[in-house]
Parts: structure tokens; C-alpha cells; sequence
């Protein structure tokens, strides 16, 4: 059985240990058996590359690494911050996010 993650594609997540402790960007990618994510401007690799059609010239191209979904935090959209995730009811009884820093709905 795969464990619920609380953070999703689009989210803007925060890290909040490791190398890259304070850095912030949208998640563009959830891997769920590994539990990684990547987060854009994190964790950048530099990859080499033969010469081909996307890339007629070659050479070292930067890209997103994946990191653990562990050491992100989801930003409160009210206050800019990290915060945890929670799940309620709403009112038409259907499961969504909240903020537990501020109460918010997540969208």
C-alpha cells in the first residue's frame, strides 16, 4: 500500500533540512514508490550530453535532481511560510487539504 503524500504536483514547497535548507520552488514531478519529488531551481545536476536533435551542440546541461519528500514542507499560501498538511471534510464531504498553521484551505 503507497502512503498519502502531502505535498502534490504545482504545490510550492520549502526545504527544510539538508543541503538545501530554505530554498523554495513549484513541484513539477512526485515520484510515489521512491518518495521523491522535484522541485524546480533544487537540487540542480549537471548532466553531459552527446550531441542529438534536441540538442545539436552537446555539452553539460543543468537540470532537477529528485529529493526526499521528507525534507519539504508545503508554503501556507496566507502567510508565505512552511507549513504541515492536514485533511478534513469540507462542507459538500469531500476530503481536502488545510494549512495547520493558518486553518486555510489548500487549493
Amino acid at each position: 500500500m503507497q502512503k498519502k503524500i502531502h505535498i502534490r504536483k504545482g504545490d510550492i514547497a520549502i526545504v527544510n533540512s539538508g543541503e538545501y535548507k530554505g530554498q523554495q520552488g513549484r513541484v513539477l514531478e512526485i515520484d510515489n514508490k521512491k518518495m521523491r519529488a522535484i522541485v524546480e531551481g533544487v537540487n540542480m545536476l549537471s548532466k553531459h550530453t552527446k550531441p542529438n536533435a534536441d540538442n545539436p551542440q552537446g555539452g553539460i546541461i543543468k537540470k532537477e535532481g529528485p529529493i526526499h519528500i521528507s525534507n519539504l514542507n508545503l508554503v501556507d499560501p496566507s502567510t508565505g511560510e512552511a507549513s504541515r498538511v492536514g485533511r478534513r471534510l469540507n462542507d459538500n464531504n469531500k476530503l481536502v487539504r488545510y494549512s495547520k498553521k493558518s486553518g486555510e484551505e489548500i487549493k
